[in-house]
């Protein structure tokens, strides 16, 4: 197969019949906690709003097979948000392991994906998980699977999704013009939808250790309150994207680093 991809090859390339991305067997840890309102309203960009509550979550998977790429590890950081009061997750961060899941998320949807180094270990009811960039160890989550989530309300802030088992996602999409004095167009807010249907669930409680790291600044999201921890195994999709917004480029700039390294002039 060469650089030049004949009608036949672009249509074995296609992702099956309905074109979407699918997730075989997914392993999965999601832990949710409490961060500070002032927190949040900081880290959204406009047009997302602060929900009443403020809610930050991450997530650490397994996906042994999907219907894209080899399997990778991933992990995501997300802030919850509302836009034109359709709830979602904003994503700030989203580490991954396979560089075209990293390069395919990140063009197509608008993730800020990076490469990284992601251990995700469980053994019977125990967890540990950590996420590593630049020496830097910058998340770290040990759970235990008790079935009783840290608090009573987690199960329910968990099943608030829509009657498909789906989430929304917001994530900001843009490009640097080839003379960085600008974007290439009005930096787009992308909203796609993820469902999921899990074949296992397993409740807990967690820990969540953010670190400093210049790079990957996940240790803004303060831990205030822990609200528990969910291990799961099934089925996930991604559904095709819609742009809902453009937003000011100039008023988007200190946003627009999620996708890459901040790295000091010596």
């Amino acid at each position: 197969m060469g650089f030049v991809k004949s009608s036949d090859e672009l249509k074995r390339t296609a992702r099956g019949k309905d074109g979407l991305y699918h997730f075989y067997d997914a392993e999965m840890l999601t832990v949710m906690w409490e961060t500070k309102r002032e927190i949040v309203k900081r880290l959204l960009p406009p047009p997302l709003k602060p929900t009443r509550r403020p809610l930050a979550m991450a997530f650490i998977a397994y996906y042994a097979r999907t219907n894209f790429c080899p399997s990778y590890y991933e992990a995501g950081l997300f802030l919850k948000a509302s836009f034109k009061g359709v709830e979602g997750n904003y994503c700030l961060a989203m580490p991954v392991t396979n560089d075209m899941a990293m390069a395919m998320g990140r063009e197509e949807f608008g993730y800020p994906k990076k490469l990284a180094d992601i251990e995700f270990k469980r053994s019977g009811n125990s967890i540990k998980a950590y996420i590593e960039r630049h020496g830097a160890r910058f998340l770290e989550v040990r759970a235990r699977l008790t079935g009783k989530p840290t608090s009573g309300d987690f199960p329910a802030l968990m099943a608030s999704r829509k009657k498909d088992g789906g989430i929304f996602n917001y994530n900001f999409k843009y490009f640097l013009s080839p003379d960085e004095s600008k974007f290439d167009y009005n930096p787009r807010l992308v909203r796609a939808k993820v469902i999921f249907r899990p074949n296992l669930v397993k409740w807990g409680d967690a820990e969540v250790k953010l670190s400093p790291s210049d790079y990957d600044p996940c240790a803004e999201l303060e831990v205030v309150k822990m609200l528990g921890a969910v291990y799961t195994i099934g089925n996930n999709t991604m559904q095709r994207g819609s742009v809902v917004a453009e937003t000011d480029p100039v008023a988007f700039a200190p946003y627009s680093l999620l996708k890459w390294d901040w790295w000091p002039v010596k």
